[in-house]
This record gives structure tokens, sequence and C-alpha cells, in this order.
């Protein structure tokens, strides 16, 4: 598979990382360590057009491909991991279900806005009792009329506090299992939506999550997301998306960690060299450039399979789970192994290794658990067999 960038790709990358070398890297440690939202950087990424990348101009994006959207994602995510996951969960989470689920009046209503960036999105799927096993939703929607009344939680939701837009899947046919649940979308304010505090969490402090409530809260039919029914297939398509995005997340922070680990032992001298120059070292430094390189191999090739999919029957479910498996697990190994390299000063918070360390743990969780990738990439494999 070919992976020369286009002009315009590369165009794009260029911004992302100036963007991130100007305006973001010089927060993130700040963001870190006062878990603060970085309200002006989400601003920016708006003015950037970085909200909605592969969303068509008409509707409120950036009108370029997936490739882009991973390219630009590893960029921001290199400089603050915070600021990646609100960038991927507007794009991947949001802008994109809607896009291919919405109807034209909930493309004007709801997309045009958050592709933009004048307004935020979150994905409510996952619950205090079903994480994984998200066709097991205790958030229920029941019909009145031509109007939908909703109860239930959702938690550890991506932008939560200050999303304007959550796209929230709700059980509305117990007896059909995962084909009795359906996709709503609800705006900040509704009655009965009450988004809670932030989360404190290990990493991506800045990056505020919380447990939204939804007590009789009552949303017109009009909100209604895709077919009755139809919500589990909406989550399931678009978390293929949404893990491109999350393993371009984590070879970001592997790719900080990395390059800050080569610099260090240029400068660092140990017995009288820099440790550059000692062979376990080089053998660290050698094992996390390969895993680098294989990650951005997979996510690279799963983007591309996304982009083909817009018009072409193509599925990329097994490699999004690959490069999702592959690169969050690497990122925990290299920011592991770069962080021994600073040795006691990786421990410290003088230096960013720590919270990138930090940052990458969590990229094996969300949007799907390095458990439920294997499960995924296993079952694919065996109806191909």
């Amino acid at each position: 598979m070919d992976f020369g960038l286009s002009e315009e790709q590369e165009m794009i990358q260029k911004a992302a990382r100036d963007f991130a070398a100007k305006a973001v890297a010089p927060r993130a440690r700040e963001l870190d360590e006062k878990s603060e939202w970085p309200t002006d950087l989400v601003q920016q990424m708006a003015d950037l057009g970085f909200l909605g990348i592969a969303i068509p101009d008409e509707l409120g994006g950036g009108g370029a491909d997936y490739v882009s959207y991973a390219l630009a994602m590893i960029e921001i995510s290199k400089a603050c991991a915070s600021t990646g996951v609100i960038m991927s969960v507007n794009n991947s989470l949001v802008c994109d279900p809607i896009y291919k689920f919405g109807s034209a009046e909930q493309h004007e209503k709801f997309l045009k806005p958050l592709a933009s960036g004048e307004k935020l999105g979150c994905f409510g799927l996952t619950e205090p009792s079903s994480g994984s096993d998200a066709s097991d939703m205790q958030t229920v929607a029941v019909q009145e009329g031509d109007e939908w009344v909703i109860n239930g939680a959702k938690n550890w939701i991506t932008n939560g506090p200050h999303a304007d837009t959550c796209v929230v899947f709700c059980c509305t046919d117990r007896s059909q299992g995962a084909r009795g649940t359906t996709a709503f979308i609800i705006e900040k304010g509704t009655p009965g939506y009450e988004p809670q505090p932030a989360d404190h969490k290990l990493g991506i402090h800045a990056a505020h999550s919380c447990t939204l409530f939804f007590e009789g809260c009552r949303i017109p039919d009009a909100n209604r997301l895709g077919e009755v029914g139809g919500g589990f297939k909406i989550a399931m398509n678009t978390l293929d998306g949404g893990r491109i995005g999350i393993a371009a997340q984590a070879l970001g922070i592997a790719e900080a960690a990395y390059e800050k680990a080569v610099q260090y032992s240029k400068e660092r001298k140990a017995f009288g060299q820099p440790l550059a120059k000692k062979q376990a070292i080089q053998f660290k430094i050698a094992d996390m450039a390969i895993d680098l390189a294989a990650a951005r191999a997979l996510i690279l090739k799963a983007a591309v399979l996304k982009e083909k999919a817009r018009t072409e029957k193509v599925r990329h479910t097994s490699e999004s789970a690959m490069a999702k498996l592959y690169a969050s697990e690497m990122a925990t190994r290299v920011t592991h192994q770069a962080l021994q390299v600073f040795g006691g000063y990786g421990y410290s918070k003088e230096y960013d290794m720590e919270r990138h360390y930090r940052d990458a743990r969590i990229t094996e969780i969300y949007e799907g658990t390095s458990e439920i990738m294997r499960i995924v990439i296993g079952a694919n494999a065996l109806k191909g067999a």
C-alpha cells in the first residue's frame, strides 16, 4: 500500500505541526498540572478546521481525508495528548456518525456547527455497569408520541462537561438485545440532561470527562439518529473510525517520548560517555524506532481504507482494531523505555516524560480495550479462514 502523502496531506500535517509546536507544546505541562480545559486551543483548532477535518466543506468541515485527520492527530497529540483527544472525539465520535447516519435536517442543525468548531460534541456510550459490553446498557429511551423520554447515566464521557451536543445510545427494546439500541442527539440545556463535575484521572488531565445523568430528559423524534434499533450498528461503525484517532494519539505520545529520550541520551553522560554511546541504550532506541514505524504503517493503512470506504464497499474493522491495539500497547512500551533512559529524572515532574508515561496508559482502555481489540481481530480473522 502506497503511503506517499499528497500535497494537501503534507500541507495539513505541516499546519498541525506548526500549531502544535507554537501554541500547544508550550502550554501542555501547565494544562496537565492544573487539569485546565484548553479553551483557547480548542478555538484555534476550530479556526484551523481541525474539529471536522474529514467532513465536506459544504457541511462546515475541512473537506480533507481521513489520512490528513490521522496525521494532524499525531502532531497535536505529540505536543499534548489531552488536546489531541478533544479533537479526536469531536471528529470521530460526533461529526462522523451524524455525517453518515444523520438526516439533511440534522446535518444543517447539528453537523455544521460541530464540524466548524462553533460547537463541541461528546459521545455517550459507556455506562457505570457496561463498558466493553456496549449491548447491555441500562439507559432507557421510551417513546411518547413524537417524543422520547430518556433516563439513565453515561460515564467517562470525554468532552462531557463542555460539550454542546451529545450523541447518546439508549435501550429502546430490551427484548431485542443489541438490536434494541437506538442513537439520539441531545443538546446542552435540555431539561433532564445533567453533566456532572469532571473526573479525576491518572493522565490526560486537561481533557475533561464526566458522568452524564438523564432524568426525564425529553427530546423530539427529530433528534433520533438513524433508525429505531439501529444504534448498536452506528456505535460499532463509529468506533471503527474512532480507533484510528486513538491509535494516532498513542503514536503522537510515543513519538514525543522517543524524541526526548534520543536527545537526552546524547546529552547525559555516564561513565565518561554520553548514554547514546552505550549499547544498552542503543538497543532501547532501536526497539522504540521499530515500534513507531510499525504503528505508523498500521494507522495509515486503516486511514486509507476508511477513506476508501466513502466510495467503495470496503471494511476496515480489523485494520482499525489492529492499529489501535498495536499503537496503544506500543505507546506504553515506548514511554516506559523512554522514561528508563531518563532514569530518575524521568520520574520527576521537572521533565515531560512522566506526563507522556501517564497519558499513554489510557489509550489501551478507551474506545475498546486491548482485550476487546483482540476479540474483534480474532473473530474477523476466523470469519475469513
